[in-house]
């Protein structure tokens, strides 16, 4: 939704009761652990009952509670740093088994994501990389994980992909010195946003070429800076960056790709076929 609940509660404050002043002071100065809290356990650590909780985001202008949570999640995730993520970590899954709370969380980011993608984008995206005359695919930190896939993929459909490194922020852009109108770059970030994702973004914007952002919200920096956005739900947990729906939507992506274009892909693998089969590369003795 894009709310700054601390500025919409400092506009509201006047008209609060005593019980939703409780949630307010415990939001502003705890907006870490609020945001990751159930309405319980909000009420709870509020001195209030659910039912007020349930209020004051309605009061806020939410239409129930978990939006008003995924609001406060999307305002104070990019900030965290890796301790408090860890401090973060500990309210989430309390005294749940880290393996069940950790696999439900990545299936409602997937289902999440999949109820909120726009459709119209992701078939722009899919046509924006097959006309584009060079594909460059940048994603640093943890998101380097999911450019190296995505790339691994389209290399075996195109022959104009190239992987941008982040050696250094100069490398970057020595790389996409000469990236053209008819190019498209595809910025991969997530947060907390690297600073050098969105100065390579914003270089290729200027140059004309088509932008396509994988993040995790309209509101994030390459976002904004971007022709094409798809959108898809990430979390942090502990000092790891739960990337499952990102990696998801990337490989629906690549396989729409793949489905466009394929005669090319058939005949990539027929050759390759030939390649293995002529270089001994997979081992097919009997064990």
């Amino acid at each position: 939704m894009g709310k700054d609940i601390v500025s919409l509660i400092e506009q509201k404050r006047g008209g609060f009761s005593k019980g939703q002043l409780r949630i307010a002071k415990f939001i502003t100065e705890n907006s870490e652990k609020a945001a990751f809290m159930t309405a319980s356990r909000l009420g709870q650590k509020a001195g209030v009952s659910e039912s007020t909780v349930v209020r004051f985001a309605s009061e806020l202008g939410f239409e129930g509670y978990p939006e008003m949570r995924r609001a406060l999640q999307e305002m104070i995730r990019s900030r965290l740093t890796s301790l408090q993520r860890i401090e973060v970590a500990k309210t989430i899954i309390g005294g749940r088994d880290t393996l069940t709370a950790i696999l439900n969380s990545d299936m409602e980011k997937i289902m999440l994501t999949l109820g909120s993608v726009d459709r119209a984008q992701f078939d722009e995206a899919v046509s924006r990389i097959l006309g584009a005359g060079n594909i460059y695919i940048l994603g640093t930190r943890t998101s380097s994980a999911l450019s190296l896939f995505m790339s691994y993929y389209f290399n075996l459909l195109f022959e104009n992909v190239r992987t941008l490194n982040e050696n250094s922020t100069s490398e970057i852009f020595e790389q996409i010195l000469r990236i053209r109108p008819e190019d498209a770059l595809i910025g991969i970030s997530f947060p907390r946003y690297s600073r050098r994702t969105v100065n390579a973004v914003r270089y290729a914007r200027d140059r004309g070429a088509s932008v396509i952002a994988i993040t995790d919200s309209d509101s994030s920096p390459i976002a904004r800076l971007a022709d094409v956005r798809l959108i898809a739900r990430s979390d942090m947990v502990s000092f790891v960056d739960s990337l499952v729906a990102p990696l998801s939507l990337i490989n629906a992506l690549i396989v729409a790709v793949g489905n466009q274009a394929q005669d090319r892909l058939s005949a990539t693998f027929e050759e390759l076929e030939r390649v293995w089969d002529t270089y001994g590369v997979y081992d097919k003795s009997e064990t």
